[in-house]
């Protein structure tokens, strides 16, 4: 019986990557297959259960959709994605409730800090709702500091979930490339904190993350609507338990309404830059990011980027010699 127990397993998931291809939306770069089927064996262990439950059943039944972005920071890189999003939101109702879009951008020789990866997060929601060719739902509020927030796309709300190569003790949030989550609210209704179901499947979930995470759940999940959660604190969740880290306020805004951030500083003419080998500098934030460099946080003084700089890379040298004796 154990024996066919471990096939039946080994043929879900070989029945999963057979169907990349059907479960794809839009077209696949060279790297994109094998990154698509290293996801679905991480989401379909039957030996290392993966904390999310329905993203396991949505790889299961197929009822997941992936996409994938051929680049990494550039805007001209992303230009795909509003569409992929788009072709998504039109079809998510007629799969299952169980659905989602995962969006793969392709992978990097080495992977950057976890500052810039957040930062490239949040620039990829700003740059999609610059995109929208509808405005930002009536009955959502615009600012992200309201329990009822939720991104939006189209006019859907969407539940969004970041995973990077930085993440490590958090492994329910690494993936070995950049890697974009969007689930529409749609999809957990029925399921609110209240509810019996809602509740069995949270309590599912968290048995899981203790187990499959080296540190214990964030603090930051919570439940839609609740007076004291905040949805975009649950975006991007870090690799600790450390709130600071965050931030107090939230990186987007929708336009809609009043940018959500803390008052700009006098002189907060620069950006702390870092390429993709770990070398930090500053640069002028008026000034278009060179190829390569990537903005970490906002803008501060030149002063201020520089004591960031300090802390955040201690050691100097070339990627190839550190730790070098």
């Amino acid at each position: 019986m154990p024996e066919n127990k471990k096939r039946s397993s080994g043929e879900k998931i070989e029945s999963a990557l057979e169907s990349i291809q059907e479960i794809t939306i839009g077209d696949t770069p060279e790297w994109g297959a094998r990154s698509a089927e290293q996801f679905l064996r991480s989401v379909l262990s039957e030996t290392d259960l993966f904390p999310c439950t329905f993203g396991v059943a949505a790889a299961r039944k197929k009822t997941l959709r992936l996409g994938y972005v051929d680049g990494t920071d550039r805007q001209d890189d992303w230009s795909r994605l509003p569409d992929l999003l788009r072709r998504y939101l039109e079809e998510y109702r007629s799969l299952s409730k169980e659905t989602s879009l995962v969006v793969l951008f392709r992978p990097e020789k080495e992977p950057l800090p976890m500052d810039a990866y957040r930062e490239r997060f949040w620039s990829v929601l700003r740059y999609l709702v610059a995109k929208d060719s509808q405005p930002w739902p009536a009955d959502l509020p615009a600012d992200p500091d309201e329990s009822m927030w939720e991104f939006a796309f189209g006019g859907t709300p969407v539940f969004v979930v970041c995973n990077t190569p930085a993440h490590d003790r958090r492994r329910s949030r690494r993936a070995d490339q950049f890697m974009i989550t969007f689930q529409p609210r749609w999809v957990f209704e029925g399921l609110e904190a209240d509810t019996p179901r809602g509740a069995a499947a949270r309590r599912t979930i968290r048995s899981r993350l203790r187990k499959y995470d080296a540190v214990d759940p964030s603090p930051f999940l919570g439940a839609y609507g609740d007076d004291d959660n905040r949805e975009w604190r649950q975006y991007f969740l870090e690799d600790d338990n450390n709130p600071a880290a965050a931030g107090e306020h939230c990186p987007f805004h929708t336009g809609a309404g009043a940018p959500v951030r803390s008052e700009a500083k006098a002189g907060a003419d620069w950006t702390v830059v870092v390429n993709g080998d770990g070398q930090y500098s500053v640069w002028d934030a008026a000034r278009a990011l060179p190829r390569g460099w990537h903005a970490v946080g906002q803008p501060d003084t030149r002063e201020a980027c520089l004591d960031r700089i300090a802390g955040l890379w201690p050691d100097p040298r070339p990627q190839l010699q550190r730790g070098a004796r």
